[in-house]
């Protein structure tokens, strides 16, 4: 005798899919807030993020508007090998800049899920109004 037939897996939901690829990404980026979190303060020589950081907020500013910037005429040039690159030097940046505020991916996360299921507009209108100068 055989064995038993069995059933395979059901496939998972779109939306199990779409929690999965959420958990990778944030993974990833997690790590190298990580990576650049155990940077700060080390040997400048020896390592890229400990090198901004140590040249301070404002050449790690000057730096992620430089890869910004980059990103955007790709995107308008319609090169999207070349976005994805660009794209992943704005996120390394943006993360060196959030290691030297204070700033946590968690702390971002918990924002965007404030904003979560509330359009634009009224997310923007619900905003304090600042006075200028």
């Amino acid at each position: 005798m055989g064995k038993p037939a069995t059933k395979p897996a059901p496939k998972p939901s779109k939306q199990q899919d779409d929690k999965k690829s959420d958990l990778l990404q944030e993974q990833v980026l997690q790590r190298l807030y990580d990576t650049v979190q155990s940077r700060r303060g080390t040997d400048p020589s020896l390592s890229h993020s400990a090198r901004l950081m140590a040249r301070g907020r404002n050449k790690i500013a000057q730096k992620f508007g430089e890869e910004a910037v980059e990103c955007l005429i790709e995107a308008v040039n319609g090169n999207r090998k070349e976005l994805i690159g660009e794209s992943a030097d704005v996120l390394y940046h943006l993360i060196v800049m959030w290691v030297d505020a204070g700033v946590s991916p968690e702390d971002v996360w918990t924002e965007l899920k404030r904003r979560e299921g509330t359009s634009g507009i009224a997310e923007k209108a619900a905003r304090p109004k600042e006075k200028l100068g």
